[in-house]
């Protein structure tokens, strides 16, 4: 499934940095890192964000360790995120929603199962 079927809201990074209220040169050092995930789109390409990584202001709690789970399952930024966005019956629904509200924990011992 395509990616723009499961997000509502696509953010540039400069949008991101504003919603989050954090500097721009902190957002993409979090991509560096692997904290955050983002993929290019339009043309020209232009690295956005699903506004479902963001509550309350900040970015969700535990996507940081669900990307490192899911990376060293062989996870790809695109199927990182397809994963956190899709409804999956064990969690229940989207892990993406469970991190949102508080259930982090739940989303990275699936994401675990996922990796073995």
């Amino acid at each position: 499934m395509e990616l723009d079927g499961l997000v509502s809201e696509w953010l540039t990074l400069p949008e991101l940095a504003e919603r989050i209220d954090t500097p721009l040169p902190k957002v993409r050092q979090l991509l560096r890192e692997g904290r955050l995930v983002a993929v290019e789109r339009g043309t020209p390409p232009v690295k956005s964000v699903p506004v479902e990584l963001v509550s309350d202001g900040r970015l969700i709690k535990g996507l940081s360790g669900a990307l490192t789970v899911l990376r060293d399952a062989g996870y790809d930024d695109r199927q990182a995120l397809r994963w956190l966005l899709t409804d999956d019956a064990a969690i229940p629904g989207r892990p993406v929603d469970a991190m949102a509200a508080g259930r982090d924990a739940a989303v990275k011992r699936r994401a675990m199962v996922l990796a073995f």
